[in-house]
């Protein structure tokens, strides 16, 4: 199997990713899981649900505000409450909402930054039980993905019973469509060639946020919506990882490792690739092959039937590696669902697989991530793979090269011929007179 990638841009003469049948898939399966459930309807201030659900977009700025609002009623179409003219625009442009119907002026606290005794909370609150009991459903329990505090006594005071919604938004979204799949693979070919740039910039003397700046351009120049972040790190930096960049300048010997989080339309990477800059101690090499046994025996398990505790029976446990328990070394040996954010169902930790174990279905995609201190006690190596599960297996949808340890930076001549890329970042021990020997 090859998962298709495709231009970004329509074409008349090829079949692509189909839009329409997205919008219309994922609200299909939004739709079933409520039914399957005990809720009477949904109602999300989370900008990722308030996207699969009504697929709306006002831009990143908006993602952490808790200004948007939607509800879907069981039987019913999805209603919006949208910041200002964005509602005007959804009404224009988004003829799936049918215009002032289902596309409305709302907002809500502003985080709490409106006066308490302005209102809005409650504002919100009638606006969401005036639909509820337009569809006979204000008894039944309403399922919400998040909420702040002022709104949730806004809304129990309009005599709603509210109950946690979280689990049947991510429930369904844990499977992926047909335009999902290609849409995070395209997402992912897009990291790739972030990967390729890097890997020729790096040398001695770049520092880790100019490797931010530099992927950061080459994803947007590409069409991405957002760069979320990218996870830079090197040197001893590595152990333990830190997870936020910094300012730190490379160095010859050094270990650097990447995680590069974007999106394309809507749909997110998690992506992790491991460097030495000019060359790589042994310590180093040999932390980067565990790290990728312990990836590739993940991988080849993952297919429909496996379980999530079966994968990460495959993993060491925390105190192999340096940490006290599981919940110290959570989300370095790892893995997560992917799709409209990270870390979506399911999840793959020693933490709660063995006890709390999920079943891998065809159709779902995720990420899984190794990781491995080094000997030397300061240098370490970190893989990250998504992959697809297929009929009978899977297929892995990050392509830059990772089987081995990459060195990166210009290759150095001696006298004598190449200078090894196997050797410790101090010179003198990669002599006999220096290592003490005679």
């Amino acid at each position: 199997m090859a998962i298709r990638t495709f231009g970004p841009n329509a074409v008349d003469w090829e079949q692509r990713v189909d839009l329409d049948r997205l919008r219309a898939a994922r609200l299909a399966r939004l739709d079933a899981t409520l039914e399957a459930s005990s809720l009477g309807a949904l109602l999300t201030f989370d900008f990722s649900n308030i996207r699969y659900m009504t697929a709306t977009h006002i831009g990143t700025w908006a993602m952490d505000k808790l200004i948007r609002f939607a509800v879907l009623p069981r039987g019913g179409q999805p209603v919006l409450w949208d910041f200002g003219s964005a509602a005007k625009h959804h009404q224009l442009f988004n003829p799936w909402l049918h215009g002032t119907e289902r596309a409305r002026a709302g907002i809500s606290t502003l985080r709490g930054a409106f006066h308490p005794d302005a209102g809005i909370a409650e504002e919100v609150a009638h606006k969401v039980a005036t639909v509820l009991r337009e569809h006979d459903l204000a008894g039944e329990p309403l399922g919400v993905d998040l909420v702040e505090m002022p709104i949730l006594a806004a809304l129990r005071a309009e005599g709603l019973d509210v109950v946690d919604g979280q689990q049947v938004f991510l429930e369904a979204r844990r499977i992926k469509t047909e335009d999902e799949i290609s849409l995070l693979t395209h997402a992912c070919s897009m990291v790739d060639a972030a990967y390729d740039e890097l890997y020729s910039f790096m040398r001695p003397g770049v520092r880790e946020n100019e490797c931010v700046g530099l992927v950061s351009k080459v994803l947007y120049d590409l069409g991405s919506e957002y760069v979320e972040g990218v996870n830079a790190i090197s040197g001893e930096r590595c152990s333990p990882h830190p997870h936020v960049y910094s300012d730190r300048i490379l160095r010859p010997g050094d270990p650097a490792f990447f995680d590069i989080l974007h999106s394309h339309l809507g749909y997110r990477t998690c992506y992790y690739r491991c460097f030495a800059i000019g060359s790589a101690s042994p310590a180093m090499r040999d932390a980067y092959t565990r790290c990728r046994e312990y990836m590739d025996a993940a991988i080849a398990i993952v297919r429909p039937g496996t379980t999530t505790a079966d994968v990460v029976s495959l993993w060491p446990t925390a105190q192999e590696f340096g940490f006290p328990d599981e919940e110290a070394a959570f989300a370095l040996q790892y893995g997560h669902g992917v799709g409209l954010s990270i870390w979506e169902k399911p999840i793959f930790s020693r933490l709660v697989s063995l006890d709390h174990p999920e079943v891998l279905e065809e159709g779902m995609v995720f990420a899984l991530e190794t990781y491995w201190p080094a000997g030397d006690g300061w240098s370490a190596a970190r893989i990250e793979e998504e992959v697809v599960v297929t009929a009978d297996g899977c297929e892995v949808i990050t392509k830059f090269p990772a089987e081995d340890l990459l060195v990166a930076g210009q290759r150095y001549w001696t006298v004598d011929g190449p200078l090894p890329t196997v050797r410790d970042s101090q010179s003198h021990l990669n002599t006999a007179a220096g290592r003490g020997e005679r």
